[in-house]
């Protein structure tokens, strides 16, 4: 009872496996501790019903897949919003970045996952939605955000639109985090806001049993990426053979006398063209990761 009092939102599992993880010898069951917990009428009922199990997929290994989301804002008792960016590893269920922020803005996020890959290193692949910054709904899949990522060598995917549960495990974790930590406190300011996240991501991270991982903490199950942060943007490069076209301001390639979109991101670098078997058709690279597919009949605008 003392545990689920610090942590209103922990059930029988949770509470089991940290009284054993603090050496307690005798602790029940935890269909007994949960059966307590009702006794006492800690639990409520249709809550409950709100957190049954579902089938879950992760990535085989630590860093192969990072999913990134803005949990929604709230206000600040001194003024303006905080904006909370989650950062998490597949795998492992590992926050690697739980940052309090002022606005959604790619200078913003960037700042962010900087720190975050300075201190992590980088994963293979990003996942998020297709809002800004990241996203631009139906247009585009990238933005100036997604090209710094693919720069990096990290590929992008985005979430099906109006399919949240895509991006499942970001969505877990924007729950807890605001009935674990938002609905229960009242904040000043993005500095008071860092605190109470760092605080309550040392827990979620090293010391509350994620039932997904058997119990086990997130901790347990990540370690830091081998590819590290660069010093400065790698250099573009492309294969022999392939064709060069620099995008121009509008986000525009020209191409045997004709016009092809690519997009207003990739403004000013240059992209690679490499025919498929298709006759006419195109696929377009950028750095190392295909960024579309084009078809010289179907796609000019000449």
């Amino acid at each position: 009872l003392a545990v689920r009092q610090e942590h209103a939102d922990w059930g029988g599992r949770k509470i089991r496996k940290v009284l054993q993880n603090q050496g307690i010898s005798g602790v029940p069951a935890a269909s007994t501790i949960t059966a307590i917990l009702r006794r006492n009428e800690a639990i409520d009922p249709i809550e409950a019903l709100k957190h049954q199990p579902m089938q879950r997929f992760e990535r085989a290994q630590p860093n192969e897949l990072w999913q990134m989301d803005f949990k929604g804002h709230f206000s600040l008792q001194g003024g303006g919003d905080c904006h909370p960016l989650t950062v998490i590893d597949d795998h492992s269920r590992f926050l690697v970045g739980l940052k309090a922020c002022s606005d959604e803005t790619f200078a913003t996020v960037q700042s962010q996952l900087t720190a975050i890959f300075q201190q992590f290193g980088l994963p293979e692949r990003m996942l998020m939605d297709n809002g800004a910054p990241w996203g631009e709904g139906s247009l585009t899949h990238h933005t100036i955000l997604t090209v710094w990522l693919l720069q990096l060598d990290i590929a992008v995917s985005h979430g099906r639109p109006y399919h949240p549960q895509t991006q499942g495990k970001t969505e877990r974790l924007n729950r807890t985090l605001k009935t674990e930590v938002i609905r229960h406190q009242t904040m000043t300011d993005l500095a008071e806001c860092q605190a109470h996240f760092d605080l309550w991501g040392h827990t979620y991270n090293y010391v509350r049993p994620h039932e997904a991982l058997l119990l086990a903490t997130p901790a347990s199950q990540y370690e830091k990426s081998a590819r590290p942060f660069p010093d400065k943007l790698p250099s573009i490069a492309y294969e022999p053979g392939d064709v060069i076209r620099n995008v121009d301001q509008s986000g525009k390639i020209y191409y045997k006398n004709c016009i092809y979109r690519i997009g207003a991101a990739f403004r000013y670098h240059p992209v690679a063209l490499r025919p498929v078997q298709e006759d006419g058709t195109f696929d377009i690279f950028f750095c190392k990761h295909k960024i579309m597919q084009i078809n010289l009949s179907r796609d000019k605008l000449c």
